[in-house]
């Protein structure tokens, strides 16, 4: 019998050059000797004989080699092909499988491809990467790619031995490429690969993938993020209905490589009992491991909890190559990384958060992208996800590209991926990074390196209409969220809605407030009174943007010292200062964030092969700053004044900002209700004072919530005995005012005892 397809069709086939291997292989119906009849064909390289088998008929038809001998077809009379098996004979193995190409209808619609295409498909998560699907009773994987400009595409696997020829992807509109392969299933390995015009060959991660191999291996895994049974619906409805940032925000940054690591001698196991190899790294101290996201949540949770702390940020959890860039720069963006574990291992521990009343923040980088081979960089031969213009599409000094917001597919991308970490992880936040490298196009690059936009300005206006559409995406499917920008400029708006013009996060770092204090805490305290400013600049701009106050991984790096070795003096000087700064931050208008190793004073800059100096914790000094964050976390939780009303005049009023002479500020702290209010006074020196007059608003009993130099967190215990009176001495432009011991280097917080202020009066 002679073929029914041309040479030139099977040599296109052979070398991998239709765009739509479809056309050729898997079953087609033609016309032969005036009858309809079936033919099958597959190319089926390393093949000696292929049957055609019809598991109902339980019948095999022999196919026979047409122009090649590893192309094979089959010519059949039969009614129906559903479901059709090929039993293949390879040397001395054989095997039985469906056939990918008799699944002939994509699952990517052509109002998915519209959608995607002007950059509106919310969940194209859902339709491009990896996905379990089962069609006509057949279980398998449809894998889908976005790659314009590629010649050809194939998938590569352990299913096929990652041979390129074996499984060739059909493209079905504005660059996607799909294929639907039974048989494959969760934690099977795959990459794609991918032919530019010239034919050259690139092997490339799955943008979409839900799972990589443990760096430096880059395959993606094939993973189910449907099958983790969720217990943390009290808390995901109890979010839809509450207003963030009238609630206590106090953050504890982590990066979770760092925070404590686990001996390589002791193994992990899994809840079912299986033992987990321990991810090793050569550059970890000899015998150590990484702690798991299981064993995380069963050690850093209960710490965050016993702190006091109301949520949780992780330093970048995508997947990532390179441990020394912390995770900021991403190769996997819809795979959290398996250094700690699998994705339900980290649904876990995001659900054991909630469950303990914990929310989680994840660092989030849509800025920028590693060149790394597997990755985003030259995707499909081209320029695709960066700009073809390395003045556009390059930050040399961190060596990476920059992702091309003007174009649609994109920017979708990143929209999507920013939703799908609510969605999939159950997140409560994130925290975009760099958002400045984003927003200016001349960012860290001199003149002649970047080009203007169309207006002529500095302003990259792709970069904030991506930001906003981002915003309102996020807001509109999950109310009570947070998105936090990393911001370190005066770009307006930055935390105003997006229909008033802003770009849509609901808090933005104030990194002005963080330079100043550590300006001011770096110096000796005799130059203090000569930088007041310092500390009270903050409040001239507090209340133009959603300020989150943060002492960051960012400033205990690179030579800059962790936070205690900023301070002068000698060691108890440098720990009081540290719990003046502490409450100071507290106190002061604006939610927080203290990053890991701050809250008990560690010496050392944080070095992400190693993990914290938790030995110091032996000693007083800072076992007892560790009791004091816990007990000033207390404090701003259970004080309205200090966490209701953050973001406007109303919740703050001055005292007394302008005794420099002795660096000391004064100022009232007040609840949305009006009705609350604490007296915060500040001594920046190490010189106490005795009958410091403070004016208040009320008479009555000012009860001492908080004093920083109480013995119990290491200070000299010089305080108030509790609280003080009011007097009828009208002082700060208030009727009253109350006689403080003021101690040194220590913050004083005090309440109106309204209860035993009455009683008083009443027993007179």
């Amino acid at each position: 019998m002679s073929a029914t397809v041309a040479p030139d069709q099977v040599e296109r086939i052979v070398w991998n050059q239709y765009q739509d291997p479809f056309e050729i292989l898997g079953p087609h119906q033609i016309e032969q000797d005036g009858k309809t009849v079936w033919v099958v064909r597959a190319y089926l390289p390393h093949a000696e004989a292929v049957w055609v088998r019809l598991p109902e008929e339980r019948k095999e038809y022999p196919m026979q080699s047409a122009h090649h001998p590893h192309f094979f077809e089959c010519v059949l009379e039969v009614e129906s092909l559903a479901n059709y098996q090929l039993r293949v004979k390879e040397g001395d193995n054989e095997r039985v499988a469906y056939d990918p190409y008799a699944f002939r209808s994509p699952l990517v619609t052509e109002f998915d491809i519209h959608l995607f295409t002007e950059g509106n498909h919310h969940r194209i998560y859902e339709k491009l990467g990896a996905h379990l699907t089962e069609i006509n009773g057949v279980s398998g994987v449809y894998f889908a790619v976005w790659a314009p400009n590629a010649r050809n595409v194939s998938v590569l696997g352990d299913f096929n031995w990652w041979d390129g020829r074996k499984h060739q992807m059909r493209k079905v509109g504005n660059g996607v490429w799909e294929l639907f392969i039974p048989g494959v299933g969760v934690g099977d390995r795959y990459k794609y690969e991918v032919k530019n015009p010239e034919g050259h060959i690139y092997e490339k991660s799955d943008p979409y993938g839900f799972q990589q191999e443990v760096r430096p291996k880059t395959a993606s895994v094939v993973a189910d993020l449907d099958n983790y049974e969720w217990s943390d619906r009290e808390w995901m409805e109890h979010r839809r209905h509450v207003d963030p940032l009238s609630q206590p925000v106090s953050v504890y940054e982590v990066h979770l490589g760092s925070w404590l690591h686990a001996s390589s001698a002791e193994p992990y196991r899994r809840p079912d009992g299986t033992e987990e190899p321990a991810v090793i790294v050569a550059d970890l101290k000899p015998g150590a491991r990484f702690l798991t996201y299981r064993e995380l949540a069963a050690r850093l949770i209960p710490y965050v909890k016993e702190l006091g702390f109301t949520h949780i940020e992780l330093l970048p959890i995508a997947e990532h190559p390179f441990d020394g860039s912390w995770g900021y720069q991403v190769t996997g963006y819809y795979a959290c990384t398996s250094r700690y574990g699998t994705p339900q291992d980290f649904m876990y521990f995001v659900d054991q958060c909630h469950q303990n009343g914990i929310g989680v923040i994840v660092d989030w980088v849509p800025g920028h992208f590693p060149k790394d081979g597997h990755g985003l960089a030259h995707f499909d031969g081209t320029a695709l996800y960066e700009h073809a213009d390395p003045r556009k599409g390059e930050h040399k000094e961190w060596g990476t590209l920059v992702f091309n917001y003007s174009r649609n597919e994109v920017r979708n991308f990143l929209v999507a991926n920013a939703l799908f970490w609510f969605d999939k992880y159950h997140i409560d936040g994130i925290r975009v990074d760099a958002v400045a490298s984003m927003l200016y196009l001349d960012y860290c690059r001199k003149e002649g390196e970047w080009v203007t936009n169309q207006y002529g300005g500095r302003e990259n206006i792709e970069a904030a209409d991506f930001l906003r559409q981002m915003n309102h995406v996020i807001f509109s499917y999950f109310p009570g969220a947070l998105s936090i920008a990393e911001e370190s400029t005066a770009w307006p708006m930055v935390s105003w809605p997006t229909y008033l013009g802003g770009l849509g996060f609901n808090l933005k770092w104030n990194m002005g407030w963080m330079h100043d204090m550590l300006d001011y805490f770096h110096m000796d305290p005799w130059f203090r009174q000569f930088h007041q400013n310092n500390v009270t600049f903050s409040i001239m701009y507090a209340f133009s943007e959603n300020f989150m106050l943060a002492l960051s991984h960012d400033e205990v790096v690179h030579g800059k010292s962790n936070m205690i070795g900023k301070i002068p003096g000698d060691e108890w000087q440098k720990y009081a200062s540290l719990r003046c700064l502490y409450t100071f931050m507290f106190t002061h208008p604006g939610k927080k964030t203290l990053f890991m190793s701050m809250e008990f004073g560690q010496w050392s800059e944080w070095n992400v092969w190693g993990d914290l100096e938790w030995h110091l914790l032996q000693y007083e000094a800072p076992k007892k700053l560790q009791h004091f964050i816990g007990r000033l976390n207390q404090l701003y939780r259970s004080e309205l004044a200090l966490h209701t009303d953050d973001f406007s005049n109303e919740g703050f009023e001055w005292i007394d900002c302008s005794d420099n002479r002795h660096s000391v500020v004064s100022f009232i702290r007040r609840a949305k209700n009006r009705e609350e209010y604490v007296v915060v006074v500040c001594n920046f020196t190490p010189q106490p004072h005795a009958h410091y007059r403070v004016g208040v608003p009320e008479f009555g009993f000012y009860k001492e919530l908080l004093n920083s130099d109480a013995r119990e967190y290491g200070g000299s215990n010089m305080g108030n005995l509790g609280g003080k009176w009011a007097e009828e001495w009208s002082l700060h432009s208030h009727p009253f005012s109350i006689d403080l011991c003021l101690p040194p280097l220590a913050v004083l917080v005090l309440k109106l005892d309204r209860e035993k202020t009455q009683a008083a009066l009443q027993s007179q």
